[in-house]
């Protein structure tokens, strides 16, 4: 970037003034400045920043006139001052639609060019003033402007968007609530068509989620996860000595649960069937082999995990025999019914792990015999087993020890 050698108008004078005095103050040390002064200087750093964005988007606004662009042979001024100053074109972008924006909206243009309001503050301003209905009084458009700059003395920017959605209700009340009812409703029209969720697996037992969500549902499911990964709620599960875990991978691991746990009934049919997932599980696995389990979608899954889930409802089992021929497909004897798990929430209150007190409703029913070795399905062979226990109890790294009092113990193996 080169500058001029003798600017001769009283801007580019001014910025070549602007430019020596901080030449001056560049390596003048702080030390000295006590921390009154220093929260003020920065306060006052802030406001010369907004002031000089409004003067280069003045600038630019006037370089757009005198088609700076087109004689430098540039497609446009974003491009040509993208290239002259080593910015980014998206950063360019955003500075010529400030400049556009600002010639609208006289008043912004003085607020910032005063430092009263910042650079996101005055976008969001003019954001909001130029959503309001076409028919609007321009009287009032003028009042609501006014109103948003004085908010900004109060409010950030992420605040002042919030009260620009409301901005009718002060300027024209009687018109507010029908004009508010459309933009929510075209906001989540909006938030629908950009919904997104792609699940790339990666080969090495994980698989990666990306997405967008409306506002709504996404708080509505966070909400339901931080109740998975509450603090009693994992101390329940894990132990009051547990780790403690960041909270990125305290949700991740509720997804997993709230996964595992939605009931099967309420998902929509598909082809006739039901969106389940269909695990293959040898038959030596059930009674403790190391053969892995196999899902319908080809993964594989620990020998652990398979008999945990044969447990549940959340899959089909399909039990295999030495000869790998199915021996039982499906739920009928092997899972508890709706009467048995309400007699055995009734008998246990509680996971029937020594010292936990998970209540029934987040507890699996798990088969103190395996049903494979022929245990029976019956309320007297069943138990409550919160995930945590449940994953034990057909973990081989641990022994299961019934207690006097009916309750389990887990130990693990030396």
């Amino acid at each position: 970037m080169t500058a001029l050698a003798q600017p001769r108008h009283q801007v580019s004078r001014a910025l070549a003034q602007v430019h020596a005095l901080l030449d001056e103050i560049t390596e003048a040390s702080l030390w000295s400045m006590d921390p009154a002064e220093t929260a003020a200087t920065l306060v006052e750093a802030t406001r010369a920043c907004a002031r000089v964005a409004e003067l280069e988007a003045r600038v630019a606004s006037h370089a757009t006139r005198v088609e700076v662009a087109e004689r430098a042979g540039a497609t446009s001024l974003t491009n040509w001052w993208a290239h002259a100053t080593r910015q980014t074109h998206g950063t360019a972008a955003a500075k010529t639609r400030l400049a556009a924006s600002l010639g609208r909206h006289g008043l912004v243009r003085d607020a910032l060019a005063a430092g009263t309001v910042l650079v996101d503050q005055a976008a969001v301003i003019m954001t909001a003033v130029d959503a309001l209905p076409d028919d609007v009084d321009p009287v009032l458009v003028e009042e609501a402007e006014h109103h948003l700059i004085g908010q900004a003395a109060h409010f950030d920017a992420h605040a002042l968007r919030r009260l620009g959605k409301g901005l009718l209700h002060v300027i024209d009340p009687d018109a507010a609530d029908a004009h508010y009812a459309r933009l929510l409703e075209a906001e989540e029209r909006a938030a629908t068509q950009t919904t997104r969720l792609t699940l790339t697996d990666h080969g090495d037992g994980t698989t990666r989620l990306r997405g967008t969500l409306p506002t709504a549902q996404a708080q509505t499911l966070k909400k339901q996860l931080l109740a998975f990964a509450a603090p009693k709620h994992r101390a329940a599960v894990e132990g009051s000595v547990g780790e403690r875990l960041p909270g990125p991978e305290r949700l991740g691991r509720a997804l997993c649960e709230w996964i595992e746990r939605y009931p099967t009934h309420r998902l929509p049919d598909a082809g006739g069937l039901t969106a389940t997932v269909v695990v293959t599980i040898p038959v030596e696995t059930l009674l403790g082999g190391l053969e892995p389990g196999v899902l319908d979608t080809g993964t594989t899954i620990s020998p652990g995990q398979a008999r945990r889930l044969a447990c549940e409802a959340q899959i089909i089992p399909m039990i295999l025999d030495g000869n790998s021929q199915p021996l039982d497909l499906g739920r009928r004897r092997r899972f508890h019914t709706k009467a048995q798990r309400l007699a055995i929430a009734h008998r246990d209150q509680t996971c029937t792990a020594d010292g936990c007190d998970w209540p029934p409703g987040l507890c699996h029913i798990h088969h103190n015999n395996p049903w494979a070795a022929g245990g029976p399905t019956s309320v007297k062979d069943g138990r409550l087993l919160c995930p945590k226990h449940h994953t034990r109890a057909h973990d081989p790294h641990y022994t299961t020890t019934t207690l006097p009092g009916g309750k389990v113990a887990f130990t693990r193996r030396t």
